[in-house]
């Protein structure tokens, strides 16, 4: 799997949003590349009346009607005064809610610290929503993982397997049979909270595969919107394995297997294909007798213990 980024720039916060919270810049402009690296916010009243301990650098610091009062009602010494110990923290940056226009005693020591500021119009709770959305995604745990990934009876399937064993075969033909692509070859994989995880694909490569002796096709430009997901829950894995490799594995699957993904895992199971077996077909039953295991039911252990009854009955 490959690692990536787990910070944005200040400067990458302000195109990314600058838009739907009609964002401007002022002061600090010096510190556009600062890290912000926690998708948490932080109100700076508290840091303003001198309890600077609990402010963390990698954190956008919000000024809100509250903190603006606090900061109107002081004479421009004392004003001064009550910024220069937070932003004395290296911060990352300052976000002004409400249409609050930053005193000159604020845009001074942003300057002189490298502090960007920026203002938006939009009410406090809004913004912070807004930015800690954008933030919870754009920070949370990603690796990049080779696969494929399609939504199969509503259920996200992640279809690994060693180059050549025909992944991107399976998906098209999955894809053909109804079911949605997401992503072929590299799959961004995010972890929300402690096991969610959701895939994607690369931004500007999305819905594109390479099929061997076609080349590469749009899968969305072929068969339309409706082939295709923007992203989709990673709840299963199956692993194609060449026939000739499969060797001494579970034949009646009763042993539960996990694919570990970012400190997380997902249901696997490992499907041998090769001459007269047909991938998609597994694929499909494969995702229905996962469905069935998520209401409890597991065929193999049925199995056994009907015919341990009967055997029961017999003796």
């Amino acid at each position: 799997m490959d690692a990536v980024e787990d910070y944005r720039t200040v400067s990458q916060l302000y195109q990314a949003r600058a838009r739907s919270l009609r964002l401007r810049l002022s002061g600090g402009l010096n510190g556009l590349e600062n890290r912000i690296s926690s998708p948490r916010v932080q109100r700076l009243g508290l840091a303003l009346a001198g309890y600077t301990e609990y402010l963390r650098s990698g954190r956008i610091q919000v000024v809100g009607r509250t903190e603006a009062k606090l900061l109107g009602d002081l004479k421009p010494k004392m004003r001064r005064k009550a910024l220069e110990a937070p932003f004395s923290k290296r911060l990352c940056c300052l976000l002004l809610t409400c249409g609050f226009e930053p005193p000159a005693e604020m845009i001074d020591v942003a300057k002189a610290s490298a502090t960007p500021i920026l203002l938006t119009p939009v009410d406090t709770p809004r913004a912070i929503d807004e930015i800690t959305e954008y933030l919870d995604e754009a920070l949370s745990p990603t690796a990049g993982i080779h696969g494929v990934l399609v939504d199969v009876f509503g259920l996200g399937v992640l279809i690994t397997g060693e180059s050549g064993v025909g992944k991107s075969e399976c998906g098209l033909e999955l894809v053909m049979r109804g079911h949605r692509l997401v992503a072929d070859d590299l799959i961004v994989i995010r972890r929300f909270g402690l096991d969610r995880l959701v895939g994607s694909g690369p931004e500007g490569m999305r819905f594109y595969m390479e099929v061997r002796g076609l080349g590469i096709i749009n899968v969305r430009d072929l068969l339309g919107i409706s082939a295709v997901e923007d992203q989709k829950p990673v709840e299963f894995a199956i692993e194609l394995l060449h026939w000739r490799d499969w060797n001494e594995l579970d034949r009646l699957n009763f042993e539960e297997k996990k694919l570990e993904i970012l400190e997380a895992s997902v249901p696997l199971i490992t499907l041998p294909v090769g001459s007269g077996r047909n991938a998609a077909t597994l694929v499909e039953v494969a995702v229905r007798l996962q469905l069935l295991r998520k209401q409890g039911y597991q065929p193999s252990a049925d199995f056994f213990k009907e015919l341990q009854e009967k055997l029961e009955d017999v003796g």
